[in-house]
């Protein structure tokens, strides 16, 4: 008998259009999946090797949150989430010990699909949360693993996304939201089907606004998305839009010192990000027969992103030499001739343009092979990228400098406040340079790729999957402010390029209904982009995202991933879930600080790094109450040996021939990555129109950034300076490790008829006092706020406090159900 979906399935996605990727149909015996990102026929759920995690629509809304990324955090599996940049909609979510950030400097490991198109931005493959709408989702799955199929950077995991259309949501709804932090939220959405059934829409505009829960941090969104469709017996045709326009601020880490009593503090400011992005995607579908099927897709993808950020400057130059940037401009005498340490403010702006463009297609035919089931999958894709990148800075020095002269343009140096009280950067004083750019590069990056994917039963009760991914890319930079290397040995002009063929091979058994029991091999690999080739050499440090240098030639990261589970049912109400895994990274690449900068560093392949771990999960259903818990456990280490330096930790020397260098070995764990996580869920439909939730959930404490070797220890003899207070310290008297956390939050909704509903959110309901991230760095201010001499210590992000928001929703209309 042919691997084929029922007539009754294969009838449904006729009508329904095909399935995107990973997307569930569910019928009253099955479960179907796409083993690619592109629409295609679907494979039974108990037959993946694979444990996949599931989010509808319906559970995202209920919960609290402004992305999906919060949703991921409290209910999935091995998922946490730091906003590392100090904003909810700047997420970074970390799965099984592998980041899907979108900050540049943080090491990138999972792909995100859109409706199958990748939307890993080029410039650094990081993902920006704040640019696909919560309420324009209809699905999405959470796929482990190195899986090729995904393409390039899925080294741990893919999210797979897709859209909502005017079938899922037909009519009007309007929506309204108000609470803590001022925060004002409106969504107007409509969707509908053409009479005769053959066409659909969707259209959703949503705003959002808030003043943000610590100081001088608001955020203002406008996001849009809207999608028509066409349809026959045979073929469907999807046309969707994405556009957003938001102006968000995310203050990141403080100096713990600083929080002391008021932890809404930060550290300087503006932090503001301006992201500009048009999406349009054109997604096909035709069944040549009942058991061939073609599709693909083809996008355009216009993201501008633009930064300004205050800063603390530094920078060293000889004594009595001219300065690698400003040159004459800046002169100074050093203390016993020694080199001079240029401190100050810097105001640092940048512009990014990317146009990106590609197109995929496949054919999937579900036909047996020497009498056994087989459902064979080959396609090709192809992605192009255009990157234009500027940065400018506006430096103020201060006579807070390690030197015992300095003038500006012939002035010497004699105020050291640079500063105002709000700690944004004064643009007035003797030491102000004219803005000046550091930067300047286009990018053009491509690659072509082809993949072929088999899954073959051997009989009812054994699957074997196996598929292979082969990816060429091609980086090629060039430098508009310096030229070439032959007119600058910090050029950024270079061409680099990236093959490799990354296979894959699993295999399921199902020995009854109730119970899949399946082992996997993966291997995947993500090639350097423009950002981190322009950024790797350690005698020019990068300020991210920003300032970077000729590119000694780095290695495309190789991840190499086995995955072992089960999965299952122990009653009708019941279910569960258990799997174990061991990834390993090779070349991988880390951004390392250069020298003893507190901002600047340059992107290496440090060697292997190791992600170990297990998932464990159990769900039910009994009547009117749902309830889900997880437990997952990551040892993220290193695994192999090589050095960086932190002045801030105090296992690293003060003295020469080491000073300020800490070595990390082999098996030293990896920070921000708690190993044990804990989640529960639980829901009770008080009566049918009313239902209440609440989600537990727990991390464990975790290392911070800058104790990788995990040896930095608290209070040591040397955190306070000669005055006995913290300036002038040599190491930070802060804990190398954040405490674990317990969050609560609690969530309801009420059903009045008629079009009515009341819901409301509340996050962390007993108002815990913790933090989600930290790192061992410098600053220049003391708990005060005035600004003198270095500090060392360890900056943290606080946890949101307590809040809650509440909103109504009215439902009306639609198009009449087709015929």
């Amino acid at each position: 008998m042919k691997l084929k979906i029922s007539a009754l399935v294969a009838l449904a996605l006729a009508s329904s259009g095909s399935l995107g990727a990973a997307e569930k149909l569910t019928t009253s015996t099955i479960n179907v999946y796409s083993a690619t990102p592109l629409p295609s026929l679907g494979l039974p759920l108990n037959i993946i090797p694979a444990n996949i995690q599931i989010a509808t629509p319906k559970a995202i809304n209920a919960q609290s949150g402004v992305s999906l990324a919060d949703y991921m955090s409290t209910n999935m599996q091995s998922v946490s989430v730091t906003e590392m940049g100090g904003n909810p909609w700047q997420p970074e979510v970390t799965f099984r010990g592998y980041s899907a950030s979108p900050l540049l400097g943080m090491p990138q490991g999972m792909s995100t699909y859109v409706d199958g198109v990748r939307v890993n931005e080029p410039f650094g493959d990081v993902t920006l949360w704040d640019k696909i709408p919560n309420f324009a989702i209809g699905g999405m799955q959470l796929v482990p693993g190195s899986n090729p199929m995904y393409g390039l950077n899925t080294l741990g995991g893919a999210i797979a996304i897709q859209t909502k259309s005017g079938r899922q949501a037909q009519g009007v709804g309007i929506e309204a939201e108000y609470g803590s932090w001022n925060r004002q939220r409106a969504l107007v959405e409509y969707g509908g089907v053409s009479k005769d059934g053959s066409m659909d829409f969707y259209i959703g505009h949503q705003t959002t606004k808030e003043d943000g829960w610590r100081q001088f941090s608001p955020s203002h969104l406008n996001q849009t998305f809207a999608k028509t469709g066409w349809q026959s017996e045979k073929t469907k045709l999807d046309l969707s839009y994405i556009g957003t326009d938001n102006k968000l601020i995310g203050n990141g880490f403080t100096p713990e010192h600083m929080l002391s009593g008021d932890r809404d503090q930060i550290h300087t400011r503006p932090d503001w990000s301006n992201n500009y992005y048009h999406h349009l995607a054109l997604n096909g579908s035709h069944w040549v027969n009942n058991d061939v099927m073609l599709s693909g897709n083809a996008y355009y993808r216009k993201s501008n992103r633009h930064t300004k950020n205050g800063d603390l400057y530094e920078s060293e130059m000889a004594h009595g030499g001219t300065h690698e940037i400003y040159g004459s401009r800046i002169t100074c005498a050093g203390e016993d001739e020694d080199a001079c340490e240029l401190k100050g403010s810097a105001l640092n702006t940048t512009h990014t343009k990317q146009d990106n463009y590609g197109l995929a297609g496949q054919v999937a035919f579900n036909q047996d092979f020497m009498g056994k089931k087989n459902q064979f999958i080959v396609g090709t894709g192809f992605d192009y990228s255009l990157i234009r990148f500027k940065q400018n800075e506006r430096v103020n020095i201060s006579s807070e400098s390690e030197a015992e002269t300095i003038t500006v343009g012939g002035v010497p140096i004699t105020e050291p406040t640079v500063f105002d009280s709000s700690r944004e950067p004064l643009l007035a004083g003797a030491g102000l340079l004219p803005q000046t750019q550091t930067t300047g590069l286009t990018g053009k990056q491509w690659t072509a790729s082809l993949f072929a994917t088999d899954t073959l039963s051997l009989n009812d009760k054994w699957h074997v999957n196996a598929g292979v991914r082969y990816n060429h890319t091609k980086v090629d930079n060039d430098d508009t402010l310096r030229g070439s290397l032959a007119q600058s040995p910090r050029s950024l002009t270079a061409v680099d390029d990236y093959k490799r063929l990354n296979p894959t091979i699993g295999i399921t058994h199902t020995p009854t209904d109730r119970l899949s029991v399946f082992g996997t091999y993966s291997e995947s690999s993500r090639a350097p982009t423009s950002i981190e080739l322009g950024c790797s050499n350690p005698d020019y440090g990068c300020l991210l995202p920003s300032a970077m240098a000729d590119d000694p030639p780095l290695k495309q990261v190789v991840a190499k991933t086995y995955d072992f589970g089960a999965r299952g049912s122990l009653t009708d109400e019941v279910k569960w879930n258990a799997s174990i895994y061991h990834a390993m990274n090779h070349q991988d690449l880390q951004f390392i600080r250069a020298g003893n900068s507190t901002s600047r560093g340059y992107y290496n392949n440090v060697g292997r790094t190791q992600r170990q771990g297990l998932d464990l999960g159990l769900s039910g259903q009994h009547d009117q109450f749902k309830w889900s818990t997880s437990y997952s456990y990551i040892r993220a280490t290193f695994d192999s040996d090589f050095s960086l330096v932190n002045s801030s930790n105090s296992s690293a020397p003060n003295v020469d021939p080491n000073k300020n260098i800490y070595n990390v070995t082999k098996g030293d764990k990896m920070p921000s990555i708690p190993a044990h996580q804990f989640k529960a869920r639980a829901q009770y439909d008080v009566t049918p129109k009313w239902s209440v939730g609440t989600n537990i959930v727990y991390f464990s404490d975790q290392f911070v950034i800058g104790n990788e070797n995990n040896e930095h220890q608290a209070n040591t003899a040397n955190c306070l300076g000669a005055s006995g207070t913290l300036r002038d310290n040599k190491a930070a008297c802060g804990s190398g490790k954040i405490s674990d956390y317990t969050v609560v939050n609690l969530d309801t909704q009420y059903n009045f008829g008629g079009g009515w509903k009341a819901f409301a959110k509340a996050i962390n309901i007993f108002d815990n006092d913790y933090y989600v991230a930290g790192r061992l760095a410098e600053t220049m201010f003391d708990a005060s706020g005035a600004y003198n001499n270095e500090i060392k210590s360890r900056g943290v992000i606080p946890g949101a406090p307590r809040a809650a928001w509440i909103g109504m929703r009215y439902e009306f209309g639609g198009a009449p159900e087709a015929k």
